[in-house]
C-alpha cells in the first residue's frame, strides 16, 4: 500500500517498505509482505509452495522459483498483503475495478483503489475490507469472521469498472 501522497502507478519501492511489509529479496524479484493485512486465504501456498513454506524461516523463498511466476502468484493474494517489485519489468498494474463478495467473509476488492481509512488515505491493487464488523484492523479484515459467528450470502463478483 502506498499512501495518497506517493506517486503512481501504486506500487512498492525499497524506500517504502515499512508501509509495505517485511521485504524479501531476490537478484530478479522483491516480495513484501504485510502481517496485519493477511487473512491466511493461502493462494500463496497454493500456487507457489516452494517459495511460501510457513514451515521454512524464512518463510518467503523468492529466489525458489521464477520472478514472472511469482509475481504471477503475488497478484492471487486477494488483502493486498503480498505485493512485488521486479528488479526490471512492469510494475503491477491495477485490474478493472471489481468487488468480489465472500460468503461468510470480507469483501475482496481490486482495482486502482484509493481509500480514506482512519490510518491515513490508502493506495492500492488489492484490498479484502471486513464486512463482518469484528476485525481489529478496520477497514481491513483480519479474519476475525471466522470466529465471530458471522453469517452472510457470497459468491457474487460485481464490476465496478
Amino acid at each position: 500500500m502506498t499512501r495518497e501522497s506517493d506517486a503512481n502507478p501504486p506500487v512498492p519501492t525499497t524506500t517504502a517498505a515499512p508501509e509495505w511489509g517485511r521485504a524479501y529479496t531476490a537478484p530478479d524479484i522483491t516480495v513484501y509482505f504485510d502481517k496485519a493485512r493477511c487473512i491466511h486465504f493461502a493462494a500463496c501456498i497454493r500456487g507457489l509452495p516452494q517459495v511460501f513454506n510457513t514451515d521454512a524461516r524464512p518463510w518467503i523463498q523468492p529466489d525458489a522459483a521464477p520472478a514472472g511466476a511469482l509475481a504471477e502468484v503475488v497478484r492471487r493474494c486477494p488483502t493486498g498483503a503480498l505485493h512485488y517489485a521486479l528488479a526490471s519489468g512492469p510494475a503491477e498494474q491495477p485490474e478493472d475495478t471489481t468487488i468480489q463478495v465472500c460468503e461468510k467473509g470480507p469483501l475482496f476488492v481490486r482495482g486502482d483503489l484509493r481509500m480514506a481509512a482512519p490510518q491515513g488515505s490508502v493506495h492500492d491493487t488489492r484490498m479484502a475490507l471486513c464486512r463482518c464488523g469484528a476485525s481489529h484492523n478496520k477497514p481491513f479484515c483480519d479474519g476475525s469472521h471466522r470466529n465471530s459467528g458471522f453469517e452472510a450470502a457470497g459468491g457474487e463478483k460485481l464490476n465496478q469498472g
